[in-house]
Parts: C-alpha cells; sequence; structure tokens
C-alpha cells in the first residue's frame, strides 16, 4: 500500500480505471480533508454534518470518475469542483424540501435511553416483550425489502458508511443511497 502513497492523482485515477480498487481509496483518503473542510460551513435541512461529508464524498468519486488529464487546471481544482457542486447541489435540494419524506427520520435500532422506559428500568417481563416487538417489527420490515435493500440494511445496522457499503457490495455509493431511502420510505409506509 504505500508504494501507492507516492503516486500522483493522475496514476491513482489510471489505475482505479484499470480495476485496481486500492488507488480509489488513497484518492478518497487523500481528498477527505478537502471534503470536510468544504462541508464545514453549510448546513443541510433534516441531515447533519456527517450527511453533508457523505454528499462531498459522493462528488469526490464524481470527480475520480470522471476526471479527464486534458483538463485544465489539474485534478485538485476539478475534484474542488466536483465536491463543492454535489454539496451545493444536495443543500438546495433539502431547502426546497423536495425530499422531505426521504429526510424524515425513522429509526432502524435500538437505543439505550434514560428516563422511565429505559431497558435499565424495566422489569424481565418487559424486556422480553419489548424484545419481541421489535423482532416483529424488524421481520416485517424485512418481509417487504428486496435482497439488495436488506443487504443495505445489514450493512447499515453494523455501523458502515454509504462508501464501506457500497465497496462491499461492489455497487455505487448512489445506489446504496437510493436503497436506503427506499428503507426507509417502506418502514414509514409500513408504521414502524
Amino acid at each position: 500500500m504505500e508504494e501507492y502513497r507516492n503516486l500522483s492523482e493522475e496514476e491513482l485515477i489510471e489505475g482505479f480505471r484499470n480495476g485496481d480498487g486500492i488507488c480509489m481509496e488513497i484518492l478518497l483518503d487523500r481528498y477527505r480533508g478537502m471534503v470536510k473542510y468544504q462541508a464545514r460551513t453549510l448546513y443541510l435541512m433534516g441531515g447533519d454534518q456527517e450527511d453533508l461529508i457523505q454528499e462531498g464524498m459522493i462528488g469526490l468519486f464524481k470527480a475520480i470518475r470522471d476526471y479527464s488529464p486534458e483538463k485544465i487546471g489539474g485534478f485538485a481544482a476539478f475534484a474542488k469542483l466536483c465536491v463543492a457542486r454535489q454539496l451545493y447541489k444536495a443543500v438546495q435540494a433539502s431547502n426546497r424540501q423536495k425530499h422531505m419524506p426521504l429526510n424524515t427520520y425513522v429509526e432502524l435500532s435500538p437505543e439505550l435511553h434514560e428516563g422511565p422506559d429505559s431497558p435499565l428500568e424495566q422489569s424481565p417481563e418487559e424486556l422480553l416483550i419489548a424484545q419481541e416487538d421489535l423482532l416483529s417489527l424488524q421481520e416485517r420490515l424485512r418481509s417487504c425489502l428486496s435482497r439488495f435493500e436488506s443487504q443495505v440494511l445489514e450493512q447499515y445496522l453494523e455501523g458502515k458508511n454509504y462508501l464501506e457499503i457500497a465497496r462491499e457490495l461492489q455497487k455505487s455509493p448512489k445506489s446504496v443511497d437510493n436503497a436506503l431511502q427506499r428503507i426507509r420510505r417502506k418502514a414509514a409506509e409500513a408504521g414502524l
């Protein structure tokens, strides 16, 4: 992996286009700071800073995919432009509230909360009933998901981000994003 770190952006892009996935990882790591820097001052309605960073990483992925050495200014300038466009497009879409149903938060995994309904404050019987209810809800949700959506949900609940899931399932980050949006919509429609 160390031999990749000294390669230029153009060499890494060429390697990626020839099927070397490590080149993509190196480029994504190399420019992650630039993405975070651009996302830091923006606000995404219905989202958080991590959502903005994910959008920026999608812009970076598009830059890697679409870059041509003939472009004036080099890869760094092209990547910065692609990331900025993707971020601003996401912010504009959230401000128009065009995707408001898709941006609505739906809890997909249980969390420990403080208060009277906390699992720490429940009797063993209440905990068992709550666990059975959760399993029933998860089965109902999974029954209405496609195979791909089930795979994406499983990975997402393990804490993986869009790029990790895309890499694992050999899909694009956009198809993972679309699957998560469909999962959220189906969960809301099922009353979960």
